[in-house]
């Protein structure tokens, strides 16, 4: 085909209303475009404003939290300072545990390791100082069980809850009921 039988099938097409088809479609492509950039753009703002604009509960959960502290701290004769006083004894309440590292049993006979960082929540019958005093107690009885781990193990979502409850146990078996409320846990590393 010649160039000049490509100019006149181009002059054809045009006439015939195939040519304005294509415009549609490149407007539907850019609306299609923009609609996308402005949902991205909305949920990253939406995103952002709750990871650090909002405190994550609701106005029912706050004015709860702000009744129970209420009640625990005397009631309404309290100052502000007091209470923010308050908020700085409990954010000094937890115990922060060294990272661990120990060797995983695995089926092959490859090295495998887990890095472990916790930190200690006191109960009602604990306090921090009691719990650091018997942290190598506390240690020596989660080193045999975190040995005993396989790879396969900590694999899945479950896997980090699973190791949590198993260490709540051995802190309760080892340090008594109530003197320890929760294990969180900060790292959980495999290699």
């Amino acid at each position: 085909m010649s160039k000049a039988d490509k100019d006149s099938g181009a002059g054809a097409a045009g006439e015939g209303g195939e040519a304005p088809a294509p415009a549609p479609n490149k407007k539907k492509k850019l609306m299609l475009f923009g609609a996308i950039g402005a949902v991205l753009l909305l949920g990253g703002g939406g995103g952002a404003y709750m990871l650090l604009g909002s405190s994550g509960k609701t106005p029912a959960q706050e004015e709860a939290a702000a009744e129970a502290s209420a009640k625990e701290g005397g009631g309404a004769g309290e100052k502000g300072g007091e209470k923010e006083g308050e908020k700085g004894k409990e954010a000094a309440h937890f115990v922060d545990v060294p990272a661990m590292v120990v060797n995983l049993r695995s089926a092959d006979g490859a090295s495998r390791f887990l890095k472990l960082h916790f930190v200690l929540v006191p109960g009602d019958k604990g306090n921090p100082e009691a719990i650091t005093a018997k942290l190598p107690l506390l240690l020596d009885a989660y080193q045999p069980f975190l040995r005993e781990l396989r790879p396969d193990d900590l694999a899945g979502s479950a896997a980090v809850y699973r190791v949590k409850e198993e260490m709540l146990v051995r802190a309760h078996q080892t340090l008594g009921d109530g003197a320890v409320k929760d294990v969180l846990i900060q790292d959980l590393i495999q290699q």
